[in-house]
């Protein structure tokens, strides 16, 4: 059982910052994926950004559209992943979602979600 909590999100101008939160709680171990979702009005929820841990080195992959602009971050002792957004775009307007994906034994994903936090941005 995960649970996660989003936190952060509200009201910038274009061009401004935003920082969002999410604090897992359950079973969530550093072998899982983290990452961040992002659902804009009409469209389909599309990934932002992941984030892998193994070895010395956290690994972190970006949709082409925050690339340059936000950073995924996670601190596996506090169960939280970060997501510094920065030079907000009108169109990155959306609900932003946490997400932590379990690989199953043999095949397959177990996904998890929290309730998601807005996140507008006035031009």
């Amino acid at each position: 059982q995960v649970q996660l909590v989003e936190s952060g999100g509200g009201l910038v101008q274009a061009g401004g910052s935003l920082r969002l939160s999410c604090a897992a709680s359950g079973n969530v171990f550093s072998s899982d994926v983290m990452g961040w979702y992002r659902q804009a009005p009409g469209k389909q929820r599309e990934l932002v950004a992941v984030i892998t841990s193994g070895g010395n080195t956290d690994l972190a992959s970006y949709a082409d559209s925050v690339k340059g602009r936000f950073t995924i971050s996670r601190d596996n002792a506090k169960n939280t992943v970060l997501l510094e957004m920065n030079s907000l775009k009108p169109e990155d307007t959306a609900v932003y979602y946490c997400n932590v994906r379990k690989l199953r034994r043999w095949s397959g994903v177990d996904d998890y979600w929290g309730r998601g936090t807005q996140v507008t941005v006035s031009s």
